[in-house]
């Protein structure tokens, strides 16, 4: 919006032409979803709290966690409003890519506002069904996959690139390419809502995850930077790069309010959302690997809890004391700081690792 603005008046007023360029648009939109969210978030925690929209916590988990019993939640819309208007704002409207990102990003949190209201409000247990839930986390990932492939003009857009690795691509077709980003947005989705189960614990991860793929994205849509480092040229792309800044600037904002002891949590409206635009950002700079890499901490929780529910379908035992990951260790006796620390530190290596396939092919 205020890039068509700052078109307009470029004609007359060259100083305006400075807005052309994505890295500082970027950096505006990151600092305006900061800032929206300091000024929103108080007011927000306030509000919740009045309308008595607290988090339940289960009895048969650590016994530290009972204390946050009623803390607010649903506070993930914040980061959605504050991305979603930095992003209206900052980046170019005309760009399909940005509307797929917004399409994801409200429809995977539609689907957790309703999940979180029908527990906290309605005072359901089951909230959503799960099979309700993935039935419309499916529709809308296969909208945004089909879409995807079928604007598709270059193969490079449809092909899993191999990191570490300059030559090896896979062309995996149109019934291949919708697959995989399901799995990918859906996967990613429910991931990261699994891991947000200690204050902190996931939007860190996740905001780091959202830079460095903000750096791809930006590498993917310049073409002199993509063939000089052997990435496939998305044009278009470098959009998404204001995206993922918006993330990285509310997802630090929430971060204030959700470090321990946290005086607000996300929800499924937020962690559903975040994981789901983490997922299409990744599939639309061809990066899906890497974001399997960066996102190991996603990929632990959601293993464990994988392997947890089939050992005690098969042999009737647990492996973990306690799944998600992150809760079998504090039941070993880990301070639940000591935890989000720990897997945060793990997060920083993964991204680092993942960051370094943008040379090491």
């Amino acid at each position: 919006m205020l890039l068509m603005l700052a078109q307009w008046l470029g004609h007359d007023i060259r100083a305006f032409n400075v807005f052309q360029y994505i890295t500082l648009r970027s950096v505006l939109a990151a600092l305006t979803a900061l800032m929206i969210s300091f000024v929103i978030g108080p007011w927000m925690i306030r509000r919740l709290t009045q309308l008595k929209i607290g988090q339940a916590v289960r009895d048969d988990g650590p016994q530290t966690h009972l204390a946050k019993a009623g803390t607010p939640t649903m506070g993930g819309a914040l980061i959605l409003i504050a991305m979603a208007v930095a992003t209206l704002l900052w980046a170019d409207l005309r760009n399909t890519y940005i509307w797929v990102a917004l399409f994801t990003l409200a429809g995977f949190g539609v689907i957790g506002w309703v999940d979180d209201w029908r527990k906290v409000v309605e005072k359901n247990p089951r909230g959503l069904p799960a099979r309700w839930k993935y039935f419309w986390q499916s529709v809308v990932a296969l909208l945004v996959a089909a879409y995807l492939v079928y604007s598709a003009h270059l193969p490079a857009q449809t092909e899993l690139i191999v990191p570490f690795f300059k030559q090896i691509v896979m062309p995996l077709g149109v019934v291949g390419f919708i697959l995989l980003a399901y799995f990918v947005i859906v996967g990613t989705s429910n991931a990261v809502n699994l891991t947000d189960g200690a204050d902190g614990l996931a939007i860190l991860p996740t905001v780091m995850v959202a830079g460095a793929l903000g750096i791809f994205a930006y590498v993917a849509g310049h073409a002199v930077f993509a063939k000089y480092l052997g990435l496939p040229h998305i044009p278009g792309a470098g959009e998404l790069t204001i995206f993922c800044a918006a993330l990285v600037g509310a997802g630090l904002a929430f971060l204030w309010f959700n470090a321990y002891p946290a005086e607000v949590f996300m929800g499924d409206v937020g962690a559903l959302a975040l994981g789901a635009a983490l997922g299409v950002v990744a599939v639309i700079v061809r990066q899906e690997i890497v974001l399997f890499i960066m996102g190991g901490v996603f990929v632990l929780e959601t293993v464990s809890v994988m392997l947890q529910v089939g050992s005690y379908k098969l042999r009737r035992k647990r492996i973990f004391l306690m799944a998600p990951l992150h809760h079998h260790y504090e039941l070993k006796g880990w301070k639940e700081t000591q935890v989000v620390v720990r897997f945060w530190i793990i997060s920083i290596v993964l991204v680092l690792i993942g960051l370094s396939t943008l040379k090491l092919r």
